[in-house]
C-alpha cells in the first residue's frame, strides 16, 4: 500500500531518468531507421538462481507499476537531455508525449520463480518498451533479492516474528524498498518510518545503547523509558552486565515487562540464562528479543533457544550475500513491419556461452504432482497443454497503459507464504542446493 491508498498527499517524481543512456540512444536510432513502431515483446527472467538458492521470490511488482505509471519526460528532464546533447530534436519531441500505452503481464508479486521463468512480459512498440528496461530491472533485481533472503529467514524463524532493522545499513531510498520487500518475504514489522508511512507496514522501535549511556545509571535510563512508553516496552539489557540489567529491568517495570533485547555476545547461551532469570524473578511472560548481525543461519541456530523474536538488519537489506538476482530484460519477439497487425517473429540472442536466450512470447505454468505439490516449472511458446491451463502463473498487470493489478501489500505477503508452502519440502532447507523445481521448456 502506498500513501495514495491512505489518502495522504505525496509528490510523485518522474522515473524517466532511472534509465541507462543507451536506451534513449537506441530509441533515437530506431526512430531514424523507421523501426521504432514495430510491435515488440520483452521478457524479464534470470538464467540462474544465486548460488545455492532453491527458489526465488518475485518482489517489487507494485513498485514497477508505480514506476511505469510515472515514467514521463517533463520540461526539466528534456532540458537536461538537450543541454547534454544526448538526443536530437525529433527524439526529444517524441519523448515529450511519452506514456507507456502497451501491456504488461507477469508473475504476481510474492510468487516464487526459477531459472528461465518469464517473470514479467512487456509488450508494446519497440520505442515505448525499450526505455523501461533499467527501471524495471533495478526494482525487480533489488526487491526480489531482499525478499528471497527474507523468505529464508522466515523459514528459519518458524512462528517467531521477524523485525526488519536495516535502514542504517543501506541507501536511504533502498532502505524503504528493502523494508517493503522484506515484508513480502515474511517479515512482520520494520523500524523504518518512511516504509511505514509509504506502504503502511507496521513499525517498531524503542531505544539504543546511547539512551542508556545518556543517563547517570542504567536504572535511570530504564525508568525514563518505562515512564514514557509503559511497562510493556522492550528494554535493552546488554550495555553493561546482562544479569544485573535484567534484575534492574524487572525491578523498574515489574513482572509485566514486555520484553528484553539482547544485542551482543553468545546469543544462545545468554538467551537461556536470561529466560531462567526472568522466570525466577516472576517475569514469566516477558519476551526475549535478539538482534546482532543475524542471518538465516544464525536464526536457525537459535531454534532451540528461548527466543521470542528476531531483529535483522544488514543481512536482509543486502540479500544475505546475494544483493541481486541477475535478472535480464530481453527482446524475444518483434513484428516484421510497423503495421499494428503484423505477425510477431521470435528473436533471441545466440551468442556463445551462458548468455544465449530463447525466443518467442512465453507462457508459464507450475505442474503439480498427484498430491498437489509443485514438481516442475513448465515454460512454452505454443499452445498451453490442457492439463496446465489451471496452473498458469502470469497475470495482467498493465492493459493498454492502465495499471490493472494494484493490490494491498498484505495480499502479496500471503501469496508468498502460500506459494512457498506449495513447493517440495526440500525448498525450506537452508543448505546449498539446486533449484527445488526443474525448468522444462516445451
Amino acid at each position: 500500500m502506498n500513501t495514495a491508498d491512505l489518502g495522504l498527499p505525496v509528490a510523485v517524481p518522474s522515473t524517466a531518468l532511472f534509465t541507462d543512456q543507451y536506451e534513449l540512444t537506441m530509441l533515437q536510432a530506431a526512430l531514424r531507421s523507421g523501426t521504432a513502431d514495430r510491435r515488440s515483446v520483452f521478457e524479464v527472467f534470470t538464467r540462474r538462481l544465486p548460488e545455492g538458492r532453491r527458489y526465488g521470490v518475485v518482489a517489487g511488482t507494485g513498485r514497477v507499476l508505480d514506476a511505469v505509471e510515472n515514467f514521463h519526460f517533463d520540461d526539466t528532464i528534456l532540458g537536461f537531455l538537450r543541454e547534454r546533447g544526448i538526443l536530437d530534436g525529433p527524439t526529444l519531441d517524441w519523448l515529450a508525449d511519452y506514456r507507456f500505452r502497451g501491456d504488461i503481464w507477469g508473475y504476481p508479486e510474492g510468487e516464487v520463480y526459477f531459472p528461465g521463468s518469464p517473470i514479467m512480459r512487456v509488450e508494446g512498440t519497440f520505442a515505448e518498451a525499450v526505455v523501461l528496461e533499467t527501471v524495471i530491472l533495478s526494482i525487480l533485481n533489488h526487491d526480489s533479492a531482499v525478499a528471497a533472503a527474507a523468505s529464508r529467514m522466515a523459514v528459519a524463524a518458524g512462528d517467531r516474528p521477524l523485525m526488519e532493522m536495516g535502514a542504517r545499513r543501506t541507501h536511504e531510498l533502498s532502505a524503504v524498498a528493502a523494508a517493503r520487500a522484506a515484508y513480502v518475504g515474511g517479515f512482520h514489522v520494520t523500524s523504518d518510518l518512511a516504509a511505514g508511512f509509504r506502504y503502511n507496514i507496521p513499525t517498531v522501535g524503542t531505544s539504543a545503547h546511547a539512551f542508556t549511556l545518556l543517563h547517570d545509571s542504567e536504572r535511570d535510563a530504564f525508568t525514563a523509558q518505562v515512564d514514557t512508553l509503559g511497562s510493556g516496552t522492550t528494554l535493552l539489557v546488554d550495555t553493561f552486565d546482562v544479569t544485573e540489567a535484567v534484575r534492574t529491568a524487572v525491578a523498574v517495570a515489574g513482572p509485566g515487562l514486555g520484553a528484553v533485547r539482547i544485542d551482543s555476545g553468545d546469543l544462545l547461551l545468554i538467551a537461556h540464562r536470561v529466560r531462567q532469570q526472568l522466570d525466577e524473578l516472576g517475569a514469566t511472560k516477558t519476551k526475549i528479543v535478539v538482534t546482532s548481525d543475524l542471518d538465516e543461519y544464525a536464526i536457525a541456530s537459535l531454534a532451540a533457544a528461548p527466543v521470542d523474536a528476531y531483529g535483522v538488519g544488514t543481512q536482509v537489506v543486502t540479500g544475505s550475500g546475494h544483493p541481486t538476482c541477475s535478472m535480464v530484460y530481453k527482446l524475444v519477439a518483434r513484428a516484421d513491419g510497423n503495421e499494428p497487425g503484423a505477425p510477431l517473429r521470435p528473436v533471441a540472442k545466440k551468442s556463445m556461452g551462458a548468455k544465449s536466450s530463447i525466443g518467442g512470447r512465453k507462457w508459464a505454468a507450475r505442474r503439480l504432482d498427484e498430491d498437489g505439490v509443485a514438481e516442475a516449472e513448465v515454460i512454452g511458446t505454443g499452445p498451453v497443454p490442457a492439463d496446465l491451463t489451471d496452473q498458469l502463473l502470469q497475470v495482467p498487470l498493465v492493459s493498454g497503459g492502465k495499471v490493472v493489478a494494484r493490490e494491498p501489500l498484505d495480499a502479496t505477503r500471503s501469496r508468498h507464504i502460500a506459494a512457498r508452502a506449495g513447493l517440495p519440502l526440500s525448498a525450506t532447507q537452508l543448505s546449498r542446493g539446486e533449484p527445488v523445481l526443474p525448468t522444462e521448456f516445451v
